[in-house]
Protein backbone atom coordinates (compact mmCIF):
# COMPACT_ATOMS: atom_id res chain seq x y z
CA UNK A 1 0.00 0.00 0.00
CA UNK A 2 2.88 2.59 1.21
CA UNK A 3 5.27 1.81 -2.30
CA UNK A 4 1.88 1.87 -4.29
CA UNK A 5 1.20 5.40 -3.03
CA UNK A 6 4.74 6.58 -2.99
CA UNK A 7 4.94 5.52 -6.90
CA UNK A 8 1.94 7.01 -7.94
CA UNK A 9 3.09 9.87 -5.79
CA UNK A 10 6.19 10.07 -7.80
CA UNK A 11 4.37 9.85 -10.65
CA UNK A 12 2.32 12.94 -10.31
CA UNK A 13 5.38 15.01 -9.27
CA UNK A 14 6.70 14.16 -12.51
CA UNK A 15 3.77 14.87 -14.51
CA UNK A 16 2.90 18.17 -12.94
CA UNK A 17 6.76 19.60 -13.07
CA UNK A 18 5.49 21.54 -15.46
CA UNK A 19 4.30 24.25 -12.90
CA UNK A 20 8.03 24.78 -11.51
CA UNK A 21 9.73 25.64 -14.82
CA UNK A 22 13.48 25.74 -13.41
CA UNK A 23 15.40 28.72 -13.88
CA UNK A 24 16.86 28.69 -17.51
CA UNK A 25 13.32 28.19 -18.32
CA UNK A 26 12.13 31.19 -16.21
CA UNK A 27 14.94 33.11 -18.08
CA UNK A 28 13.63 31.69 -21.49
CA UNK A 29 10.06 32.76 -21.23
CA UNK A 30 11.02 36.21 -19.15
CA UNK A 31 12.95 36.87 -22.62
CA UNK A 32 9.86 35.91 -24.58
CA UNK A 33 7.44 38.06 -22.97
CA UNK A 34 9.63 40.88 -22.61
CA UNK A 35 10.52 40.90 -26.27
CA UNK A 36 6.65 40.76 -26.66
CA UNK A 37 6.09 43.49 -24.30
CA UNK A 38 8.95 45.80 -26.44
CA UNK A 39 7.00 44.99 -29.37
CA UNK A 40 3.68 45.85 -28.58
CA UNK A 41 4.90 49.05 -27.06
CA UNK A 42 7.30 49.99 -29.65
CA UNK A 43 4.34 50.30 -32.12
CA UNK A 44 2.40 52.04 -29.72
CA UNK A 45 3.37 55.41 -32.08
CA UNK A 46 1.92 54.51 -34.99
CA UNK A 47 -0.32 51.74 -34.59
CA UNK A 48 -4.23 52.43 -34.87
CA UNK A 49 -5.98 53.19 -31.68
CA UNK A 50 -9.07 51.23 -32.59
CA UNK A 51 -8.96 48.03 -35.37
CA UNK A 52 -11.59 45.73 -36.24
CA UNK A 53 -12.80 42.19 -33.89
CA UNK A 54 -12.34 40.35 -36.72
CA UNK A 55 -9.13 38.96 -35.86
CA UNK A 56 -9.88 37.61 -32.34
CA UNK A 57 -11.01 34.78 -34.04
CA UNK A 58 -9.05 34.86 -37.62
CA UNK A 59 -6.62 32.07 -36.41
CA UNK A 60 -7.40 30.33 -33.40
CA UNK A 61 -5.96 27.92 -31.54
CA UNK A 62 -7.14 24.14 -31.75
CA UNK A 63 -7.55 22.97 -29.39
CA UNK A 64 -7.76 25.80 -27.21
CA UNK A 65 -7.42 24.36 -24.21
CA UNK A 66 -4.77 20.98 -24.62
CA UNK A 67 -3.78 18.38 -22.06
CA UNK A 68 -0.12 18.91 -23.81
CA UNK A 69 1.47 21.90 -22.89
CA UNK A 70 1.96 24.42 -25.85
CA UNK A 71 5.26 26.25 -27.20
CA UNK A 72 5.84 29.51 -25.42
CA UNK A 73 6.49 31.56 -28.72
CA UNK A 74 3.44 30.18 -30.76
CA UNK A 75 1.09 31.16 -27.66
CA UNK A 76 2.51 34.46 -27.44
CA UNK A 77 2.32 35.01 -30.89
CA UNK A 78 -1.61 34.14 -30.35
CA UNK A 79 -2.12 36.78 -27.31
CA UNK A 80 -0.82 39.69 -30.26
CA UNK A 81 -2.66 38.12 -32.83
CA UNK A 82 -5.68 37.76 -31.07
CA UNK A 83 -5.71 40.24 -27.89
CA UNK A 84 -3.68 42.71 -28.52
CA UNK A 85 -3.93 43.90 -31.99
CA UNK A 86 -8.11 44.00 -31.84
CA UNK A 87 -10.69 46.63 -30.06
CA UNK A 88 -10.02 49.26 -28.79
CA UNK A 89 -6.36 49.51 -27.72
CA UNK A 90 -6.52 51.99 -24.58
CA UNK A 91 -2.51 52.24 -24.65
CA UNK A 92 -2.09 54.43 -28.02
CA UNK A 93 -1.67 58.65 -27.34
CA UNK A 94 -4.12 58.96 -29.31
CA UNK A 95 -6.62 56.94 -27.43
CA UNK A 96 -8.88 60.07 -26.52
CA UNK A 97 -12.45 58.14 -25.79
CA UNK A 98 -12.48 57.96 -22.31
CA UNK A 99 -10.85 58.01 -19.29
CA UNK A 100 -8.52 55.20 -18.12
CA UNK A 101 -5.05 56.47 -18.45
CA UNK A 102 -2.52 54.61 -20.49
CA UNK A 103 -1.10 51.63 -18.29
CA UNK A 104 2.51 52.87 -16.79
CA UNK A 105 5.33 50.12 -17.61
CA UNK A 106 6.35 50.71 -14.13
CA UNK A 107 3.14 49.30 -12.82
CA UNK A 108 3.42 45.92 -14.84
CA UNK A 109 7.16 45.29 -13.27
CA UNK A 110 5.20 46.13 -9.80
CA UNK A 111 2.34 43.32 -11.04
CA UNK A 112 4.57 40.92 -11.61
CA UNK A 113 6.66 41.44 -8.57
CA UNK A 114 3.98 41.21 -6.33
CA UNK A 115 2.17 37.89 -8.40
CA UNK A 116 5.63 36.14 -8.16
CA UNK A 117 5.59 36.90 -4.65
CA UNK A 118 1.96 36.22 -3.89
CA UNK A 119 1.58 37.83 -0.56
CA UNK A 120 -1.06 37.64 0.97
CA UNK A 121 -2.08 41.25 1.65
CA UNK A 122 -5.81 40.90 2.82
CA UNK A 123 -4.39 40.57 6.76
CA UNK A 124 -1.24 42.46 8.09
CA UNK A 125 -0.06 39.67 9.62
CA UNK A 126 0.78 37.69 7.10
CA UNK A 127 2.28 40.23 4.72
CA UNK A 128 3.23 42.85 7.21
CA UNK A 129 5.07 44.48 4.43
CA UNK A 130 2.80 44.22 1.60
CA UNK A 131 0.11 45.96 3.85
CA UNK A 132 2.48 48.81 5.28
CA UNK A 133 2.58 49.62 1.22
CA UNK A 134 -0.69 49.45 1.19
CA UNK A 135 -1.35 51.74 4.19
CA UNK A 136 1.40 54.01 2.94
CA UNK A 137 -0.01 54.30 -0.55
CA UNK A 138 -3.47 55.04 0.86
CA UNK A 139 -2.44 57.33 3.40
CA UNK A 140 -0.57 59.24 0.60
CA UNK A 141 -3.32 59.28 -1.57
CA UNK A 142 -5.40 61.09 0.96
CA UNK A 143 -3.20 63.25 1.70
CA UNK A 144 -3.18 64.23 -1.91
CA UNK A 145 -6.56 65.19 -1.66
CA UNK A 146 -6.58 67.20 1.76
CA UNK A 147 -7.59 64.81 4.09
CA UNK A 148 -6.13 64.98 7.48
CA UNK A 149 -4.36 63.07 9.57
CA UNK A 150 -6.35 59.89 10.55
CA UNK A 151 -8.26 59.13 7.65
CA UNK A 152 -7.75 55.49 6.28
CA UNK A 153 -8.33 54.14 2.77
CA UNK A 154 -8.29 51.59 1.11
CA UNK A 155 -7.33 50.20 -2.45
CA UNK A 156 -9.76 48.69 -4.91
CA UNK A 157 -11.04 47.28 -8.10
CA UNK A 158 -11.97 50.43 -9.40
CA UNK A 159 -14.34 53.40 -8.59
CA UNK A 160 -17.47 51.20 -8.42
CA UNK A 161 -15.73 49.23 -5.75
CA UNK A 162 -14.89 52.31 -4.28
CA UNK A 163 -17.83 54.03 -4.42
CA UNK A 164 -19.71 51.24 -3.04
CA UNK A 165 -17.92 50.73 -0.21
CA UNK A 166 -17.75 54.91 0.76
CA UNK A 167 -21.74 54.22 0.37
CA UNK A 168 -21.92 51.20 3.02
CA UNK A 169 -19.48 53.08 5.02
CA UNK A 170 -21.91 56.24 4.60
CA UNK A 171 -24.67 53.95 5.74
CA UNK A 172 -23.29 52.33 8.64
CA UNK A 173 -22.55 56.07 10.27
CA UNK A 174 -25.71 57.82 9.26
CA UNK A 175 -27.99 55.59 8.20
CA UNK A 176 -28.16 52.74 9.39
CA UNK A 177 -32.10 51.69 10.03
CA UNK A 178 -32.67 53.58 6.22
CA UNK A 179 -34.86 56.39 5.32
CA UNK A 180 -32.55 58.98 4.63
CA UNK A 181 -32.49 61.23 1.73
CA UNK A 182 -29.96 60.84 -1.18
CA UNK A 183 -29.26 63.92 -3.30
CA UNK A 184 -27.09 63.82 -6.96
CA UNK A 185 -27.41 65.22 -10.42
CA UNK A 186 -28.68 63.28 -13.40
CA UNK A 187 -24.97 63.44 -14.47
CA UNK A 188 -23.98 60.64 -11.29
CA UNK A 189 -22.23 57.70 -12.84
CA UNK A 190 -24.28 54.87 -13.23
CA UNK A 191 -22.31 52.24 -10.56
CA UNK A 192 -24.05 54.85 -8.42
CA UNK A 193 -27.38 53.73 -8.90
CA UNK A 194 -26.00 50.29 -8.93
CA UNK A 195 -23.97 50.61 -5.23
CA UNK A 196 -26.84 52.02 -3.64
CA UNK A 197 -29.15 48.79 -4.39
CA UNK A 198 -26.15 46.55 -3.55
CA UNK A 199 -26.05 48.74 0.04
CA UNK A 200 -29.84 48.06 -0.06
CA UNK A 201 -30.98 52.12 -0.79
CA UNK A 202 -33.00 51.37 -4.13
CA UNK A 203 -36.19 52.80 -2.48
CA UNK A 204 -34.53 55.84 -0.12
CA UNK A 205 -35.66 58.93 -1.10
CA UNK A 206 -33.66 60.23 -4.09
CA UNK A 207 -33.72 64.21 -5.50
CA UNK A 208 -32.30 64.75 -8.03
CA UNK A 209 -30.81 68.21 -8.29
CA UNK A 210 -30.66 70.38 -11.55
CA UNK A 211 -27.24 71.43 -13.30
CA UNK A 212 -26.46 74.93 -14.39
CA UNK A 213 -25.49 75.70 -18.03
CA UNK A 214 -21.67 74.02 -17.40
CA UNK A 215 -23.59 71.10 -16.00
CA UNK A 216 -22.60 71.36 -12.42
CA UNK A 217 -25.10 70.92 -9.15
CA UNK A 218 -26.61 73.90 -8.58
CA UNK A 219 -26.25 74.88 -5.01
CA UNK A 220 -29.55 76.57 -4.49
CA UNK A 221 -31.16 73.97 -5.51
CA UNK A 222 -29.86 71.25 -3.02
CA UNK A 223 -30.37 73.92 -0.96
CA UNK A 224 -34.27 73.92 -1.56
CA UNK A 225 -34.23 70.11 -1.77
CA UNK A 226 -32.28 70.04 1.79
CA UNK A 227 -34.29 72.17 3.70
CA UNK A 228 -37.89 71.12 1.56
CA UNK A 229 -37.43 67.33 3.17
CA UNK A 230 -36.05 68.91 6.67
CA UNK A 231 -39.98 70.54 6.82
CA UNK A 232 -41.18 67.34 5.70
CA UNK A 233 -39.21 65.70 8.47
CA UNK A 234 -37.40 63.64 5.84
CA UNK A 235 -33.41 63.23 7.01
CA UNK A 236 -30.58 64.24 4.58
CA UNK A 237 -28.40 61.40 4.74
CA UNK A 238 -26.39 61.40 1.81
CA UNK A 239 -25.40 63.98 -1.05
CA UNK A 240 -23.05 62.45 -3.62
CA UNK A 241 -21.31 65.22 -5.76
CA UNK A 242 -18.82 64.73 -8.94
CA UNK A 243 -15.23 66.00 -9.42
CA UNK A 244 -15.33 65.31 -13.00
CA UNK A 245 -18.54 63.59 -14.54
CA UNK A 246 -18.30 61.17 -17.44
CA UNK A 247 -19.91 63.62 -19.60
CA UNK A 248 -18.17 66.35 -19.95
CA UNK A 249 -15.74 66.16 -16.67
CA UNK A 250 -17.65 68.65 -14.87
CA UNK A 251 -16.87 69.22 -11.21
CA UNK A 252 -19.52 70.38 -8.91
CA UNK A 253 -19.29 73.34 -6.56
CA UNK A 254 -17.48 71.39 -3.97
CA UNK A 255 -17.09 74.04 -1.62
CA UNK A 256 -20.48 75.22 -1.33
CA UNK A 257 -21.96 71.87 -1.39
CA UNK A 258 -19.59 70.78 1.80
CA UNK A 259 -20.73 73.64 3.49
CA UNK A 260 -24.90 72.80 3.10
CA UNK A 261 -24.03 69.03 4.30
CA UNK A 262 -22.36 70.34 7.59
CA UNK A 263 -25.27 72.86 8.06
CA UNK A 264 -27.87 69.39 8.06
CA UNK A 265 -25.81 67.06 9.04
CA UNK A 266 -25.78 65.13 5.44
CA UNK A 267 -23.01 62.76 4.86
CA UNK A 268 -20.88 64.32 1.69
CA UNK A 269 -19.38 62.35 -0.67
CA UNK A 270 -17.23 63.09 -3.88
CA UNK A 271 -17.10 60.46 -6.79
CA UNK A 272 -13.61 61.59 -7.73
CA UNK A 273 -12.99 58.52 -9.56
CA UNK A 274 -11.90 60.18 -12.64
CA UNK A 275 -10.82 63.75 -11.61
CA UNK A 276 -10.08 63.82 -7.94
CA UNK A 277 -6.65 62.97 -7.93
CA UNK A 278 -5.92 65.62 -10.07
CA UNK A 279 -5.18 67.58 -6.95
CA UNK A 280 -1.77 66.35 -7.21
CA UNK A 281 -1.51 69.52 -9.82
CA UNK A 282 -2.04 72.97 -9.25
CA UNK A 283 -4.61 73.18 -12.35
CA UNK A 284 -6.25 70.37 -10.30
CA UNK A 285 -6.51 72.13 -6.86
CA UNK A 286 -8.15 75.20 -8.72
CA UNK A 287 -10.69 73.16 -9.91
CA UNK A 288 -11.83 70.66 -6.94
CA UNK A 289 -11.54 73.37 -3.68
CA UNK A 290 -13.95 71.64 -1.37
CA UNK A 291 -12.88 68.14 -1.97
CA UNK A 292 -10.61 68.18 1.20
CA UNK A 293 -14.04 69.25 2.97
CA UNK A 294 -15.28 65.43 2.37
CA UNK A 295 -16.60 62.66 4.37
CA UNK A 296 -15.46 59.76 1.18
CA UNK A 297 -13.86 60.54 -1.88
CA UNK A 298 -13.82 57.46 -4.41
CA UNK A 299 -10.59 57.82 -6.57
CA UNK A 300 -9.07 56.02 -9.28
CA UNK A 301 -5.41 55.84 -10.03
CA UNK A 302 -6.00 53.76 -13.17
CA UNK A 303 -7.44 56.53 -14.65
CA UNK A 304 -5.58 60.05 -13.23
CA UNK A 305 -2.55 58.56 -11.87
CA UNK A 306 -2.17 55.81 -15.49
CA UNK A 307 -1.94 52.77 -13.95
CA UNK A 308 -2.89 49.66 -15.34
CA UNK A 309 -7.09 48.82 -15.21
CA UNK A 310 -7.81 47.54 -11.54
CA UNK A 311 -6.72 50.17 -9.44
CA UNK A 312 -9.10 52.13 -7.74
CA UNK A 313 -9.14 53.66 -3.93
CA UNK A 314 -11.77 55.09 -1.60
CA UNK A 315 -10.99 57.32 1.33
CA UNK A 316 -12.69 58.34 4.66
CA UNK A 317 -11.82 61.45 6.45
CA UNK A 318 -12.81 59.27 9.77
CA UNK A 319 -10.69 55.98 9.25
CA UNK A 320 -12.56 54.93 12.01
CA UNK A 321 -16.16 54.60 10.38
CA UNK A 322 -14.15 52.74 7.53
CA UNK A 323 -13.07 49.92 10.42
CA UNK A 324 -16.61 50.05 11.89
CA UNK A 325 -18.00 49.18 8.85
CA UNK A 326 -15.81 46.55 7.22
CA UNK A 327 -13.90 44.65 10.29
CA UNK A 328 -14.40 41.39 10.68
CA UNK A 329 -12.53 38.04 12.37
CA UNK A 330 -12.89 34.34 12.78
CA UNK A 331 -11.07 31.87 14.60
CA UNK A 332 -8.84 30.77 12.35
CA UNK A 333 -7.24 34.07 11.90
CA UNK A 334 -7.48 35.60 15.39
CA UNK A 335 -4.27 33.42 16.47
CA UNK A 336 -2.50 35.98 13.79
CA UNK A 337 -2.39 38.54 15.80
CA UNK A 338 -1.76 41.83 14.42
CA UNK A 339 1.75 43.43 13.66
CA UNK A 340 2.35 47.53 13.79
CA UNK A 341 1.41 48.55 10.34
CA UNK A 342 -1.77 49.74 10.44
CA UNK A 343 -5.01 48.46 10.00
CA UNK A 344 -5.42 45.10 7.56
CA UNK A 345 -6.92 45.68 4.42
CA UNK A 346 -9.31 43.08 4.65
CA UNK A 347 -10.57 45.19 7.84
CA UNK A 348 -11.25 48.06 5.72
CA UNK A 349 -13.37 46.94 2.65
CA UNK A 350 -15.62 43.95 1.15
CA UNK A 351 -12.74 42.20 -0.09
CA UNK A 352 -11.08 39.67 2.18
CA UNK A 353 -8.96 37.80 -0.53
CA UNK A 354 -7.24 40.30 -2.31
CA UNK A 355 -4.08 40.61 -4.75
CA UNK A 356 -1.23 43.34 -3.57
CA UNK A 357 -2.43 46.01 -5.58
CA UNK A 358 -0.27 48.39 -3.66
CA UNK A 359 3.30 47.67 -5.30
CA UNK A 360 1.53 48.64 -8.90
CA UNK A 361 0.94 52.07 -7.14
CA UNK A 362 4.00 52.21 -4.97
CA UNK A 363 6.46 51.21 -7.29
CA UNK A 364 5.81 54.23 -10.16
CA UNK A 365 6.30 56.54 -7.46
CA UNK A 366 8.91 55.25 -6.33
CA UNK A 367 10.57 54.98 -9.65
CA UNK A 368 9.65 57.94 -11.53
CA UNK A 369 9.25 60.95 -8.92
CA UNK A 370 6.12 62.46 -7.98
CA UNK A 371 6.98 65.72 -10.07
CA UNK A 372 6.83 63.52 -13.25
CA UNK A 373 3.17 62.65 -12.35
CA UNK A 374 1.83 66.40 -11.48
CA UNK A 375 3.30 67.56 -14.68
CA UNK A 376 1.62 64.81 -17.16
CA UNK A 377 -1.31 66.17 -15.03
CA UNK A 378 -1.01 69.22 -15.77
CA UNK A 379 0.05 68.80 -19.27
CA UNK A 380 -3.14 66.63 -19.43
CA UNK A 381 -5.60 69.72 -18.42
CA UNK A 382 -4.04 72.42 -20.68
CA UNK A 383 -4.02 69.94 -23.59
CA UNK A 384 -7.88 69.96 -23.26
CA UNK A 385 -7.71 73.95 -23.10
CA UNK A 386 -5.42 73.74 -25.76
CA UNK A 387 -7.99 71.25 -28.01
CA UNK A 388 -11.08 73.58 -26.69
CA UNK A 389 -9.47 76.65 -28.11
CA UNK A 390 -8.24 75.51 -30.99
CA UNK A 391 -11.71 74.00 -32.06
CA UNK A 392 -13.63 77.10 -31.28
CA UNK A 393 -12.21 78.94 -33.66
CA UNK A 394 -12.97 76.46 -36.86
CA UNK A 395 -16.48 76.94 -38.30
CA UNK A 396 -19.16 75.01 -38.39
CA UNK A 397 -17.91 73.48 -34.90
CA UNK A 398 -20.22 74.12 -31.17
CA UNK A 399 -18.12 73.28 -28.69
CA UNK A 400 -19.75 72.94 -24.62
CA UNK A 401 -18.46 74.61 -21.67
CA UNK A 402 -14.72 75.36 -21.23
CA UNK A 403 -13.17 71.79 -19.54
CA UNK A 404 -12.47 71.97 -16.08
CA UNK A 405 -10.53 68.94 -16.35
CA UNK A 406 -9.30 67.26 -18.66
CA UNK A 407 -12.86 66.12 -20.94
CA UNK A 408 -14.68 68.24 -23.02
CA UNK A 409 -17.91 67.72 -25.69
CA UNK A 410 -18.15 69.10 -29.10
CA UNK A 411 -20.15 68.58 -32.07
CA UNK A 412 -20.09 69.50 -35.64
CA UNK A 413 -23.18 71.53 -37.40
CA UNK A 414 -23.25 70.73 -41.14
CA UNK A 415 -24.90 73.34 -43.05
CA UNK A 416 -27.56 71.50 -44.00
CA UNK A 417 -29.29 67.86 -42.44
CA UNK A 418 -29.93 66.42 -39.17
CA UNK A 419 -27.01 67.01 -36.78
CA UNK A 420 -27.55 64.39 -34.58
CA UNK A 421 -27.24 61.90 -37.36
CA UNK A 422 -24.21 64.06 -38.79
CA UNK A 423 -22.58 63.74 -35.67
CA UNK A 424 -23.25 60.07 -35.28
CA UNK A 425 -21.68 59.42 -39.07
CA UNK A 426 -18.71 62.01 -37.79
CA UNK A 427 -18.01 59.54 -34.79
CA UNK A 428 -18.36 56.12 -36.39
CA UNK A 429 -16.26 56.98 -39.46
CA UNK A 430 -13.33 58.43 -36.89
CA UNK A 431 -13.66 55.14 -35.33
CA UNK A 432 -13.63 52.82 -38.13
CA UNK A 433 -10.74 54.57 -39.60
CA UNK A 434 -9.09 53.92 -36.05
CA UNK A 435 -6.16 56.23 -36.24
CA UNK A 436 -7.91 58.77 -33.46
CA UNK A 437 -10.43 57.06 -31.01
CA UNK A 438 -12.87 59.65 -29.41
CA UNK A 439 -16.42 58.37 -28.18
CA UNK A 440 -19.76 60.61 -27.97
CA UNK A 441 -22.58 61.12 -25.81
CA UNK A 442 -25.87 62.28 -25.69
CA UNK A 443 -26.61 65.55 -23.37
CA UNK A 444 -30.46 66.93 -22.75
CA UNK A 445 -31.28 64.32 -26.17
CA UNK A 446 -28.77 65.88 -28.19
CA UNK A 447 -25.60 63.88 -29.68
CA UNK A 448 -21.90 65.27 -29.06
CA UNK A 449 -18.62 64.14 -29.74
CA UNK A 450 -16.34 63.73 -26.74
CA UNK A 451 -12.37 64.01 -25.71
CA UNK A 452 -10.99 62.41 -23.26
CA UNK A 453 -7.33 63.45 -22.88
CA UNK A 454 -5.80 61.32 -20.14
CA UNK A 455 -3.02 59.21 -21.63
CA UNK A 456 0.55 59.58 -20.37
CA UNK A 457 1.23 59.26 -23.85
CA UNK A 458 -0.41 61.61 -25.16
CA UNK A 459 0.85 64.94 -26.40
CA UNK A 460 0.36 68.15 -28.35
CA UNK A 461 1.72 66.39 -31.72
CA UNK A 462 -1.31 63.79 -31.45
CA UNK A 463 -4.18 66.49 -30.22
CA UNK A 464 -3.29 68.62 -32.69
CA UNK A 465 -3.77 65.12 -35.36
CA UNK A 466 -6.74 64.84 -33.81
CA UNK A 467 -8.23 68.15 -34.62
CA UNK A 468 -6.89 67.91 -38.45
CA UNK A 469 -8.94 64.37 -38.97
CA UNK A 470 -11.90 65.54 -37.47
CA UNK A 471 -11.92 68.67 -39.51
CA UNK A 472 -10.90 66.18 -42.73
CA UNK A 473 -13.64 63.82 -42.15
CA UNK A 474 -16.36 66.49 -41.58
CA UNK A 475 -15.06 68.21 -44.89
CA UNK A 476 -15.80 64.79 -46.39
CA UNK A 477 -19.06 64.30 -44.94
CA UNK A 478 -20.34 67.18 -46.09
CA UNK A 479 -19.58 66.76 -49.47
CA UNK A 480 -20.98 63.59 -50.13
Amino acid sequence: MIEAARAELTRLQAEAAGLEPDADSRADLMALAFGHAQAFLGALDEAPANRSWEDVFAQPLDPEFGEAARDPAETLDYIGRSVDRPGITTASPRFMGYVPGGGLFHSAVGDFLADASNKYAGFASAAPGAVRLENATCAWLARTIGFPEGAAGTLTSGGSMANLTAIVAAREALDEPGGGAIYMTRFAHHCIDKALRIAGRRLAPRRLIETDGHHRMRVDRLAEALERDRADGIRPWLVIASAGTVDTGAVDPLSEIADLCERHGAWFHVDGAYGGLFMLCEEGRAALGGLERADSAALDPHKTLFLPYGTGAVVVRDGQVLLDAFSASADYISPLGESGVGPSPGDLSPELTRPFRALRLWLPLQLAGIAAFRAAQSEKILLARYFHARLAERPGWEIGPPPDLSILAFRFRPERGDIDEFNQRLLRRLQEEGRIFLSGTRIDGADWLRCAILSFRTHLVHVDEAISELGRLAALLEAE
